[in-house]
């Protein structure tokens, strides 16, 4: 007769201090991205395309790639459920899990009207250089 032997997983230990660290630095770093984010919609809506804007979209650019990067979950993720959080994308931030949970979904939208705003912005200055040259 064969036997079956339930696998027992470990429990993970949870360290308090730690995991606050990290939910911490995260959200602050999510609210530096996101004032960047509301910088470029606002830059965008009122026409000013600057060096401002540029290093904004710089910071922005970079939070997609390491978010691509790392397989479309944040870095800090994993090192939250390595410091005991229970579970993934919203355990690591301090936000409503149900706006943590579409971050994503929210910022696509947001990304392509920055975009559309900024290269609008753009169109419009190429055309009075090109109507203002001799």
């Amino acid at each position: 007769m064969t036997s079956i032997r339930s696998v027992r997983s470990v429990p993970v230990q949870v360290h308090a201090r730690r995991l606050a660290l990290i939910r911490g630095v995260h959200t602050a770093a999510w609210f530096s991205i996101e004032s960047c984010v509301v910088y470029l919609l606002w830059a965008g809506a009122t026409g000013r395309t600057d060096r401002r804007a540029g290093a904004a979209a710089a910071v922005v650019a970079a939070e997609c790639l390491v978010f691509v990067g790392s397989g479309f979950r944040c870095p800090l993720t994993g090192l939250a459920e390595r410091a005991g959080a229970s579970s993934g994308a919203v355990t690591d931030i301090y936000l409503p899990a149900w706006f943590a949970r579409n971050l994503p979904a929210i910022h696509v939208p947001l990304l392509v009207l920055i975009g559309w705003l900024h290269g609008r912005t753009l169109h419009r200055r190429r055309v009075r250089r090109v109507q203002a040259a001799p």
